[in-house]
This record gives C-alpha cells, sequence and structure tokens, in this order.
C-alpha cells in the first residue's frame, strides 16, 4: 500500500498511465526508460525513493513484461508440459482448454506445450511425471493426488532443472515452485455457511469427497467442519464419506450413507464427480428433499439447479485455473528474478437466481467462463 501512495503522491498532473508498459511508465513519472528499466529487472543503480516510485506505479497500473520479447532475446523453445488425469471430465477438460487458450495466445514466441493423461487421480500420474525424467522440458504443470507419493519425484525433476507448478491442488512440502487454484478452505466454509441457513433444527450433514490424501479435498473438508462448528452448532458433521473419485464407489457410498441408522438433511459434495451421488439421492426419492451443495458446473446439474433440487453449486473456474497456470509458469521460466506464483481464486457460488450467467456459455468448452 505504501508504494501505491508514493506512486499517486508524486504524479500531481493525474497523468497516470491506465495501462502501458516500460516507456508509459517512464513518461507518467518523468524519469528515463533505461531506470525503469533497472528497477522493474532489480537491478542497483537506482535509488530506494525512486524504485518505491516506480513499483507502485507500476503494480497500480498492472504492468505486465513483454513475455514474447524476453522469449526472443533468450532465443531458445520453452518446452512444458502438462500431466492431468482423464477423470474427472467436467472440471479437467475445461482446465486443459484453459491452458490451451493460453498457450495459443503466446504470439512470437516459441513454445511447445505436450499434455498427458493418466485415468483418474492417483491412478497413473506417478509414471507419468518419471517418464518426464527424461524429456528434461523446462516447466511442468500438474494436479498431485496424493503428494507424499509424488514428493519424489517432483524433488528429482526440480534437481534437473524442471520448473513443477501446481494446479488445483497442492504439494507443499516439495520443491514445487507454486500454486494456482480454486481456494479450498474457501469452499468448505461457504458450504457450510449455506448449509447453516438453510438448515435451523438440530441435524445432521455429511461430505462427499474423493481423496482426503489429496490436499484439495482436505483443506475443504477442514474449512466445511471449522465454519461448521462456529456458526451452525446444531449440526452434527458425519464421518466424511471417500468416494475415490470411483463413480461406481460414489454411488455404493452414498446408499450405505442413506441407508444407514443416522440420515442427513444436508450433504455437500466437495468433488466434481457428484453424478452418482445426485442418482442415488433421485432413487431414493430424496433429492430436493435434502439441501445438497455440489461442486462446478456442467450440462447435467443445470436442470437440478433450476428446478431447486440443488440448492446452489461452487464453481471453481477451472477454465481459469488452467489458463492462469500457464501464463504464471512461462512468466517463471522467462522472467530473470524468480517469484514463486501462488494464487488461489475465490470460487463462484451459482444459485438458481444467477445460474444464467454461467449457462449461456456452458457448451463451449473452449471458453466455458467467457474469460
Amino acid at each position: 500500500m505504501t508504494l501505491v501512495l508514493l506512486a499517486s503522491t508524486s504524479n500531481p498532473m493525474n497523468n497516470t498511465p491506465k495501462t502501458g508498459g516500460i516507456k508509459e511508465i517512464a513518461r507518467a513519472l518523468g524519469i528515463s526508460i533505461g531506470t525503469v528499466d533497472r528497477v522493474l529487472h532489480n537491478r542497483p543503480g537506482v535509488s530506494l525513493k525512486t524504485k518505491a516510485r516506480v513499483l507502485g506505479l507500476a503494480e497500480q497500473i498492472g504492468y505486465k513484461p513483454n513475455l514474447a520479447a524476453v522469449a526472443l532475446k533468450l532465443n531458445r523453445r520453452i518446452e512444458i508440459a502438462v500431466v492431468l488425469p482423464r477423470q474427472i471430465s467436467h472440471f479437467f477438460d475445461p482446465l486443459r482448454a484453459g491452458i490451451r487458450a493460453a498457450a495459443d495466445a503466446t504470439v512470437g514466441m516459441d513454445v511447445k506445450v505436450t499434455f498427458h493423461e493418466y485415468p483418474r487421480m492417483g491412478q497413473g500420474d506417478l509414471e507419468l511425471l518419471e517418464a518426464r525424467l527424461k524429456d528434461r522440458c523446462d516447466g511442468i504443470i500438474f494436479t498431485p493426488g496424493n503428494p507424499r507419493k509424488l514428493d519424489p519425484v517432483i524433488q528429482r525433476l526440480t534437481a534437473q532443472g524442471t520448473a513443477m507448478l501446481c494446479v488445483a491442488s497442492d504439494a507443499p512440502a516439495s520443491r514445487r515452485i507454486g500454486l494456482v487454484s480454486a481456494h479450498a478452505y474457501t469452499s468448505g466454509a461457504l458450504a457450510a455457511e449455506l448449509l447453516a441457513h438453510k438448515l435451523i433444527r438440530k441435524t445432521y450433514v455429511a461430505t462427499i469427497t474423493g481423496e482426503l490424501t489429496t490436499l484439495d479435498h482436505a483443506e475443504k473438508l477442514r474449512g466445511f467442519a471449522a465454519t461448521l462448528a462456529m456458526l451452525a452448532p446444531h449440526l452434527s458433521l458425519l464421518p466424511a464419506v471417500e468416494s475415490h473419485e470411483r463413480p461406481k464407489e460414489a454411488y455404493r457410498q452414498t446408499m450405505a450413507l442413506l441407508h444407514g441408522e443416522t440420515k442427513p438433511q444436508g450433504l455437500y459434495i466437495s468433488t466434481a464427480n457428484s453424478i452418482p451421488v445426485l442418482q442415488a439421492l433421485e432413487e431414493e426419492g430424496l433429492l430436493g428433499k435434502i439441501q445438497v451443495i455440489t461442486t462446478d458446473l456442467f450440462q447435467e446439474l443445470v436442470p437440478l439447479i433450476e428446478t431447486g433440487k440443488i440448492l446452489a453449486t461452487l464453481y471453481q473456474r477451472p477454465f481459469t485455473q488452467g489458463k492462469v497456470a500457464f501464463e504464471s509458469l512461462l512468466t517463471y521460466l522467462l522472467e530473470e528474478k524468480k517469484t514463486s506464483p501462488m494464487i488461489r481464486l475465490a470460487p463462484h457460488i451459482i444459485f438458481r437466481s444467477n445460474l444464467p450467467l454461467f449457462t449461456d456459455r456452458l457448451d463451449d468448452i473452449t471458453d466455458p467462463e467467457g474469460s
């Protein structure tokens, strides 16, 4: 905040550019282009006062370096591998589309992107990452299913110079360079708060997740449980159900939950693998009677939200996650001063009332979010 104030007070003529590059910053502050360049590339020879002014204005206008020019100076190809699961397609297909859109925008740059798929979270990812050791690519975008299992290969890839960027979930104990994901804890907290408003009498609620070894799923549960305890002590949380991202397992586990002695009146499905859960609820005549909060948005959910059978869905913005992940990794690879990108996107709450804002482009997998 201090840097922004210094920049604005030094500009009494109100000639601050709304957007621009090094030339515009230099012109607005009345200093040389060389001085601005030294500040933005962390080179010596600039006073602290001038540095504060430059950095403040750069932040204010959202300055981004010309990556194409930087890549041209390097005069080499940038090779990036994308290692993601095939399931759940509702989430990972738009995430891949976001990566492709960002890659297509790298005009004037020699960037090669290869996509690698494994069946589902935690099954086949280790083998695909190990196979990338021989490729010696510059960077890898991946979603860690079980971070402990993947930590050793992440360390080996990093040791040979490959920048590892997590997307959608994290491996914080590894040497990954950063993370791009929806804020998982907040997603769980939002689900708990929504159920707290709808269920005012003493009852039970349950969560159905994928794998609690996946940090994203564990953080959602942590946010859900903590917020439920704080805002709705009258709601008792049943033990979490792990579907292991297998549709048949999700269906079976849901049926067991519904036929148990303690039946929940609220259900938070914290994975996009919600269709088999909803199928079980429909077959038991409980869809629309139990308050249900799902994750993400796809065509099958639309009529259920429209008719009130689903209270809300928490959209993790997969297209944006993929796009930002690619841009962040490319920036990291090209910038002289390496900064670890740690980007957590705010999840969108989709109700029946705002559903049309998201469904008008739902079939356009290349940009389902209108980004």
